[in-house]
C-alpha cells in the first residue's frame, strides 16, 4: 500500500484538497487498492478553506512523517507557513521520498527551500508573485506540471489532476492511469509541457470544435496521418487547423498525434505480448527504432524495459496486474 499524505495549509484551496483522493484513492490493481490517501495538517481539527467552508481534518503531520508521497495542495497563505510543515517537507525530500505540490502549494515547497535551482510551476495567475518571492527557482509558468528527481509541481486547479494521473502512470503504467481518467470522465494523461494557460480554450458559438476530428484520429493512429488529412476531416485549411489545435489543446496537430501514439504504445506494451515491430505499427510509430526513440525520450525506458516494469493482463476474474520494481529513471511525458 503506497501511503500518500496530503498536507493542507490553511486557508486551503478546497478543490485542490480533493484531487489526490479523487485520482488515487479509488485505484485498484489486481482487484486490490494500491494507495492510502490521508489529508493532514499542522493543527488537526477544523480547517479553513478559500470557499469559506470549514473541513474537519483528523490527522496531524505524523501522517506525512513516513508517507511514500507527500503532496501540498493550494493555499491562500503563501508565506509564514507553519515551521513544522516546512520541516516535514524538508525531511521527506532529504529521505528521497516523493514530494509534490498542486497549484499554489509550490509557494510552500519554495519557502521550504526545496525548489532553489530547480524547475517548478504554479498557477499562472500567481507566477509573477512567485518569481518575485522566489527568484532562485527555475520557474516555468507555461507548463501543466514539472518533474525533477523526486520533486513535482503542478499548475492550478485541473492541472493537479494531470499531475496525479502522471504519478499514477509512473507507479502503475499508462493503462491504469488512462482507466482512472476515464472513470473520472477526465482527459487522458496530458504531457507536462502542455501549455497551462490557453488564451482561447473554447471556440466561438458560431465556430466548430475539433473534438470529432481528434476522435477520428484516435481511431486511426496506426495510419500515417498528415495535417492535410486532419484538416480535410475538419473541413478547414491546414493553417486554421493548426491554429484551432493550439487553441483547444495547447499543442500542434503533430505534437498531439505523437503524444497519443506514445500513449497507445505504452498501453500495448502493458496489456499485450505483441512483438515490438507490431506495437510500433499499431501505435503509428512505424518502426521499432522510432518506438524505442520516442518511448525512451518520454519515459526513460526502452520498450523491453518498459514492458518488464509494467504488465497488465485481463484474467478470468477481472483485471489482473503485476508490477516489478519501479524504474529509477524519470518519466516526463
Amino acid at each position: 500500500m503506497h501511503r500518500v499524505a496530503v498536507i493542507a495549509v490553511p486557508p486551503a484551496t478546497l478543490f485542490d484538497l480533493t484531487i489526490p483522493e479523487l485520482v488515487l484513492g479509488g485505484v485498484r490493481v489486481g482487484g486490490e487498492p494500491v494507495y492510502r490517501v490521508r489529508i493532514c495538517t499542522a493543527r488537526p481539527g477544523p480547517l479553513a478553506t478559500n470557499s469559506g467552508l470549514s473541513v474537519a481534518v483528523p490527522y496531524g503531520l505524523a501522517e506525512a512523517a513516513d508517507a511514500d508521497t507527500v503532496i501540498v495542495t493550494g493555499t491562500v497563505a503563501r508565506e509564514d507557513v507553519e515551521p513544522q510543515v516546512l520541516e516535514v517537507l524538508r525531511r521527506a525530500a532529504a529521505d528521497g521520498r516523493r514530494v509534490a505540490s498542486i497549484c499554489t502549494g509550490a509557494f510552500v515547497l519554495a519557502e521550504a527551500g526545496l525548489l532553489d535551482g530547480r524547475p517548478a510551476t504554479t498557477f499562472w495567475a500567481r507566477s509573477e508573485e512567485f518569481a518575485a518571492r522566489h527568484p532562485r527557482v527555475d520557474l516555468r509558468p507555461g507548463v501543466l506540471f514539472t518533474e525533477d528527481g523526486n520533486l513535482f509541481t503542478s499548475a492550478g486547479l485541473s492541472a493537479g489532476i494531470d499531475l496525479c494521473l502522471h504519478l499514477l502512470r509512473r507507479d502503475h503504467g499508462a493503462a491504469v492511469a488512462n482507466e482512472a481518467a476515464r472513470l473520472m470522465v477526465a482527459a487522458p494523461v496530458r504531457p507536462g509541457g502542455q501549455a497551462q494557460f490557453i488564451a482561447a480554450p473554447l471556440p466561438p458559438e458560431s465556430g466548430s470544435t475539433l473534438a470529432a476530428t481528434r476522435a477520428w484520429a484516435l481511431e486511426r493512429l496506426q495510419l500515417p496521418l498528415t495535417r492535410s488529412e486532419l484538416a480535410a476531416h475538419a473541413g478547414m485549411s491546414v493553417r486554421s487547423l493548426t491554429r484551432r489545435f493550439h487553441a483547444e489543446t495547447g499543442l500542434s496537430p503533430l505534437q498531439w498525434l505523437l503524444h497519443q501514439r506514445v500513449l497507445r504504445a505504452q498501453e500495448l506494451l502493458e496489456t499485450t505480448d505483441l512483438p515490438m515491430d507490431r506495437v510500433a505499427r499499431l501505435s503509428g510509430l512505424a518502426t521499432t527504432d522510432s518506438l524505442r526513440l520516442h518511448l525512451t525520450r518520454r519515459t526513460g525506458l526502452a520498450p523491453t524495459a518498459y514492458r518488464a516494469a509494467f504488465t497488465h493482463r485481463e484474467g478470468p476474474s477481472g483485471r489482473e496486474a503485476s508490477r516489478q520494481s519501479a524504474p529509477s529513471g524519470r518519466s516526463a511525458m
